[in-house]
């Protein structure tokens, strides 16, 4: 008997043991098979946000490659030379650095160029500035009037001109590059001849728009900050960089 009572309290322990291991084993296949269904879910979300995004693309018409590669352009940083463009503000160690590709028919071209003054104005010990010329082909007058920006840079005054031409992206006549060019103090006799779109001219022009179709630039205003396109350029964006700094 007493060997009994001996093995009894054994038999007890041996069996507590078991049901702990059984138990933290129970626990454990709950928490996996919690993980797994957090997982699922999201997996589902993932394909769910895959299709929406599928859709879009199809809606606009391009692929899934086409869209790496705009996004790989968008990331990209690219070495953009001055390379005799106009540039105002700190040359030699801007925080920023702002490059521009447009032109003067364009509306929303002229609708930002007093926001790009301002901060021209506010920040020039802090910001780069370069202009580079990129005449759409359907905007017929634009390549006068940038043949007309260049004829003032070489007088020494081609963001002047350039703040003074902005608003008149509806009357891009010769009648008006040389009011302007009269606004502005410009000798005109040499104006005159400095404006005519000759095939040196036409090569000036064409260099800036080249790059910007090296650079991805799709339709103006285009904007590169540090080298990066930004699609979504703002004078706050411009604030925002700055402060980051």
């Amino acid at each position: 008997m007493k060997s009994l009572s001996l093995l009894l309290p054994a038999v007890f322990l041996i069996s507590l043991s078991a049901c702990n291991q059984a138990s933290a084993q129970n626990g454990s296949n709950q928490a996996l098979a919690a993980k797994l269904d957090s997982v699922s879910t999201e997996l589902a979300k993932i394909k769910e946000e895959f299709e929406i995004v599928k859709y879009g693309l199809d809606k606009r018409g391009i692929s899934l490659e086409q869209m790496k590669l705009e996004m790989e352009m968008d990331n990209k940083v690219w070495d953009i030379p001055d390379d005799g463009s106009p540039v105002f503000g700190n040359t030699k160690n801007p925080k920023l650095t702002i490059v521009e590709f447009t032109e003067f028919q364009c509306p929303y071209c002229s609708r930002i160029a007093p926001e790009i003054k301002k901060l021209m104005d506010k920040y020039p010990d802090k910001i780069k500035f370069v202009y580079k010329h990129f005449p759409l082909s359907f905007h017929t007058n634009a390549k006068p009037a940038a043949a007309a920006s260049v004829a003032a840079l070489k007088q020494g005054k081609f963001w002047e001109f350039r703040y003074a031409l902005a608003p008149h992206f509806k009357e891009l006549t010769e009648e008006t590059f040389l009011k302007v060019a009269k606004e502005v103090g410009l000798n005109i006799d040499q104006f005159k001849k400095d404006m005519v779109l000759d095939s040196a001219m036409n090569e000036i022009i064409d260099k800036d728009f080249q790059l910007g179709v090296k650079v991805g630039v799709q339709g103006t205003p285009n904007f590169y900050i540090n080298g990066k396109r930004q699609d979504r350029f703002s004078p706050q964006l411009v604030e925002k960089m700055l402060n980051e700094k």
